[in-house]
């Protein structure tokens, strides 16, 4: 059931920018040239949540009603740009209330199936809004500045290596590459002459990566290497068989802010989340008439604490 209403949804916003397209096409080839409005009336008319679209029914669409519905509506209307999102969406809701209309007509709406769903969304709603007043809405970027501060400052501090490597299929070919380098072979005109590996083309540079980034085998012969230091015997792992040259040793610089603050905003949101569901719990009488039911819900929730 799911699927096919994902498969709906797809083919209703396929249909929609398919006609969308059609006007913008035909607009562009001379076949539809609408009056241009001026730029200064086209951006009050956006700002203006007030302004009227269409009437549906006597009932009136405003560019307020557009924006709050679309939010509800498939992920795929956000990826448009401003002006189709309205039109496509405005298009939904015609299509949504054409076809509410003649449930409403039926008595869809007067079922106990709809009056559970009708009530559970209600519940939905009500819940978003509240979780977005009292927690979205009152994380700041200071906050999750601090939260970041803090994270990084419990970091133990780890060290990272910059290594070079050629990669061979066979033991005998790394034996005879250590060869060359010991005779005085310069280690980026062998990779590039003789690696399997697509580091080859840069001298085998694989740039700086920490712990565990690499197979195990290769990370404990680079780390164990001094730096200008390469191996003198073949490395083994799943790939084949490496020379490993260690270029540099560093303490491993952590991300960015701007590079994580997303995670960190999303680790706070989760955070408040379940601080506040905590809270406000204690208000519910509830009780598990089926045993197993319940201690799976404690379980649940002890996980997550």
């Amino acid at each position: 059931m799911n699927q096919l209403r994902k498969t709906l949804s797809l083919m209703t916003v396929a249909a929609l920018l398919t006609s969308i397209s059609s006007v913008a096409m035909a607009q562009e080839a001379g076949k539809t040239e609408p009056a241009k409005p001026d730029a200064a009336q086209a951006d009050t008319a956006k700002a203006d949540p007030d302004k009227v679209l269409a009437t549906i029914n006597g009932s009136k669409i405003t560019n307020k009603d557009v924006d709050q519905i679309s939010a509800d509506l498939d992920p795929q209307f956000a990826k448009l740009p401003d002006d189709q999102r309205r039109l496509a969406a405005l298009a939904a809701i015609i299509d949504i209330k054409s076809l509410a209309a003649k449930a409403e007509a039926e008595k869809l709406d007067q079922t106990p199936e709809f009056q559970a769903r009708l009530e559970f969304l209600k519940d939905r709603a009500l819940h978003n809004d509240y979780f977005k007043q009292q927690v979205v809405d009152k994380i700041t970027d200071a906050d999750i500045r601090a939260r970041y501060d803090k994270e990084i400052a419990a970091m133990p501090p780890q060290n990272e290596v910059r290594a070079r490597h050629i990669l061979v299929k066979t033991k005998e070919e790394a034996e005879a590459i250590i060869k060359q380098l010991d005779g005085g072979a310069k280690f980026e005109d062998v990779a590039k002459e003789k690696s399997t590996d697509g580091s080859a083309a840069q001298g085998g540079d694989l740039g700086y990566f920490g712990p565990g980034q690499m197979v195990p085998e290769f990370d404990k012969a680079a780390n164990a290497l001094e730096v200008g230091q390469y191996t003198k015997e073949p490395v083994q792992t799943q790939f084949g068989f490496h020379v490993i040259k260690l270029e540099d040793k560093r303490t491993q610089q952590p991300p960015a802010f701007d590079q994580v603050k997303d995670q960190v905003k999303s680790i706070l949101i989760r955070e408040k989340y379940m601080e506040l569901v905590k809270k406000d719990r204690g208000d519910l009488k509830i009780e598990y008439t089926d045993p197993a039911t319940g201690a799976a819900i404690k379980a649940a929730t002890e996980a997550q604490q």
